[in-house]
């Protein structure tokens, strides 16, 4: 893709207007518009402090730039000649187009978990994960609050992407849209699903905001992103 500026910076650009966007909203309509509705109930009674929300859009914008960086060393340097990404939507059958946007989620989903678990050890989880969990009690905004080097892993992913599964730069633009609604629902504060889906057949596998508002307020269990795979057969899914 070609753009009048510098690639990075384009990168950045694309991922703090998409955050803004997808973040704003759901924070307007929960956190003002159905702030005392009885119709929704917050996670947690209290609120976050104006101090929580400015330190997440912060270190949000931050992680933005590491995810330019990554961008560009992914797209504009000699690394690009090494992976599967493909620029002719052609090369590759319609149907294959979206398949490949689902088995980006699911590779994420494996990455996420055992990249999370990591940095929770003792030794990694100061100077990777502290500052993510400081929002004990997340707002939308804590979709993106990353210590720098949980930014920098979280935006590795796009190259073991890059290099395990043939993709279109426009599937990756749609996988990481997806990726950051799941994100910004995870960290929402409220719980949009019904009480019942742990007991669905389907609903039992689907990540909620319950499970990782669980996380951020007793700090374990609840590793997953999308799923609860990865939690169930590690046994480290928590229900609260």
């Amino acid at each position: 893709m070609e753009t009048s500026m510098p690639f990075g910076i384009f990168i950045f650009l694309v991922n703090f207007l998409r955050y803004l966007i997808v973040a704003g909203i759901p924070f307007i309509v929960f956190y003002y518009f159905l702030k005392n509705a009885k119709s929704v109930s917050k996670l947690q009674s209290k609120f976050p402090k104006l101090s929580d929300y400015q330190r997440e859009i912060e270190y949000s914008t931050l992680t933005c730039m590491v995810f330019g960086v990554v961008g560009w060393v992914a797209f504009k340097t000699p690394f690009y000649s090494y992976t599967l990404a493909y620029e002719n939507i052609e090369d590759y059958p319609t149907w294959y187009f979206w398949v490949s946007i689902f088995l980006m989620i699911l590779l994420h989903d494996a990455y996420f978990y055992w990249t999370h678990r990591l940095i929770h050890h003792k030794a990694l989880f100061k100077n990777f994960h502290a500052l993510h969990h400081k929002s004990h009690n997340p707002s939308p905004w804590a979709a993106f609050a990353f210590d720098p080097l949980e930014a920098v892993t979280n935006g590795c992913f796009q190259f073991v992407l890059m290099l395990v599964i043939p993709a279109h730069l426009y599937a990756v633009a749609i996988f990481y849209l997806i990726s950051l609604v799941v994100n910004v629902y995870g960290h929402l504060g409220y719980e949009i699903y019904p009480k019942a889906i742990h007991t669905h057949w389907l609903g039992r596998w689907i990540n909620t905001s319950t499970a990782h508002n669980y996380h951020h307020h007793h700090g374990k269990g609840n590793y997953g992103f999308y799923f609860t795979f990865w939690d169930k057969l590690m046994k480290t899914e928590k229900l609260g």
